[in-house]
């Protein structure tokens, strides 16, 4: 609940285009998304989600003003429909030829954006899907790959690499079928594939498209098909997807708030213009984050989050083992579910443990029905992610007044300051020696606390991030700050 109920006034109409996240699953940028909707209670929001399977519970109890979601799957039943024939599929395939030649050849990359929008038509046709799961295209691409000259080419793509490709680039363009927004805003909490509906809801009807980034979406996606199963051929065409859509999605936002400073260089440097990049940090009420009080008895070392490889414990673990040979009776107390499909890291993380010997110390709390609980459960509290935006655990556990120790990934910086160590990400030894400088040091621990709650409240609070949005749809929904008109 935010610190003191918002005037009720005559709000605009904005639509939420989520992926994985609100309102079917906890975590950072899902809280972000309900704080934002009660903060809000006269605005009218819509929300188009990007799920899994299509059969996602809600996560969240959605407020009246919070209509129910439109779900798009990108794993559920293939979509109804049937390929065009004769002429009208041949159109499509130089269409799609178009697209992945695009995605593959650096001279093509201007074919990128009249090629998507002219798939999205055949998308909301109900013919996109079924052609993309035809032998036909499966054979345009395998044709483009093998083109003279292409890099990639010369890792020998096999039929097997261009069936995977196609597959993938089916499931991620279904969100181009759905109905795009018709008017008001189009907020997209995310990059990628959820900004899809947003940029046909700009190129159909000039609905204003605005972009808030927590994590660098593509970035994540180099981090994540880095250690990906998938052949290099595969890799390099959807990580070229990923790159010219968030290019496109730069360029067509009427305005990007990025969640800290780091995210917007990555737009800089993606296409966006720099007088159209405003940044809106994350904010908690303090209220609902007291000072935690008395610290636990026992050295702890504490952790909130998804249980996620992003969230990298296994180098959160590794730094836990070099404390614990300095401090005998040291814990490590990890807060969070585990999400669907991701029991097979956790037992790795757990098997990591048992192998450093720390088995017994290291404890999966999961859920916690407080999430302030988790903070107080320990002396200091640590972020170990190899991406971040502006992380609600590093903020949330200021406000309870706990020092932290956190990897210097996303907007970390920006929001500690002074008040907390930063080390460098996938580094075990230095995260154990800022964790040991802390255990050993309680009046510095006391002092660093109260100095991040002070910060907290001074800097990021969710009156002011709720209070910067009220003002952002406004102004959109006025025209302001860049005309959203239809593209030619």
């Amino acid at each position: 609940m935010p610190e003191v109920p918002y005037p009720l006034r005559s709000g605009p109409h904005v639509t939420l285009l989520t992926e994985g996240t609100y309102p079917h699953s906890h975590g950072g940028v899902s809280v972000w998304c309900d704080q934002l909707v009660s903060g809000m209670p006269d605005v009218r929001f819509d929300v188009l989600a990007v799920t899994g399977t299509g059969r996602e519970s809600l996560a969240w109890e959605l407020p009246p003003h919070v209509s129910a979601p439109t779900v798009l799957p990108m794993w559920g039943p293939a979509p109804q429909g049937r390929p065009p024939l004769g002429r009208p599929l041949r159109r499509l395939l130089t269409v799609y030829e178009q697209f992945v030649t695009a995605l593959l050849e650096p001279a093509a990359e201007d074919d990128f954006s009249p090629a998507l929008y002219e798939l999205g038509r055949h998308a909301r046709a109900g013919t996109l899907s079924p052609m993309l799961r035809g032998d036909a295209a499966v054979q345009v691409l395998a044709a483009v790959w093998n083109r003279p000259g292409l890099d990639v080419a010369a890792a020998r793509p096999t039929l097997h690499d261009a069936v995977t490709a196609t597959t993938l680039l089916e499931h991620a363009l279904r969100p181009l079928a759905a109905r795009p927004p018709e008017h008001g805003v189009a907020h997209a909490v995310s990059g990628g594939i959820a900004a899809l509906p947003g940029l046909m809801a700009r190129q159909l009807h000039g609905v204003p498209l605005l972009l808030t980034e927590h994590g660098v979406y593509l970035r994540e996606r180099y981090l994540g098909y880095r250690t990906g199963p998938y052949a290099w051929p595969v890799k390099a065409l959807l990580l070229g997807f990923f790159r010219l859509l968030a290019e496109e999605t730069y360029r067509r936002a009427a305005l990007i708030t990025p969640g800290n400073r780091y995210n917007r260089l990555w737009e800089e440097r993606g296409g966006a213009d720099p007088a159209l990049i405003r940044t809106v940090y994350n904010g908690v009420d303090p209220a609902a984050f007291p000072p935690a009080g008395p610290e636990p008895e026992r050295p702890t070392l504490s952790w909130a989050g998804r249980v996620d490889p992003i969230k990298d414990l296994e180098t959160l673990i590794r730094a836990f083992a070099v404390v614990q040979q300095n401090v005998t009776d040291a814990q490590l107390r990890l807060f969070g579910g585990t999400p669907r499909g991701g029991e097979g890291y956790r037992e790795r993380c757990e098997a990591l443990a048992a192998s450093l010997g720390v088995g017994d110390a290291v404890r999966f709390e999961g859920r916690v029905e407080h999430i302030k609980d988790a903070y107080a459960a320990g002396n200091v509290v640590m972020l170990s992610s190899i991406s971040e935006g502006f992380p609600f655990t590093l903020i949330e556990a200021m406000s309870c007044g706990r020092a932290t120790v956190s990897t210097d990934v996303g907007g970390v910086r920006e929001a500690v300051g002074p008040t907390g160590l930063v080390v460098p990400p996938r580094d075990p030894q230095a995260m154990a020696r800022a964790a040991l400088e802390l255990l050993s040091d309680g009046p510095r621990r006391a002092a660093m606390g109260e100095a991040a709650r002070l910060r907290v409240i001074e800097q990021f609070t969710l009156r002011q991030t709720v209070e910067a949005f009220r003002g952002i749809y406004e102004e959109l929904g006025a025209g302001g700050p860049r005309s959203a008109g239809v593209a030619a």
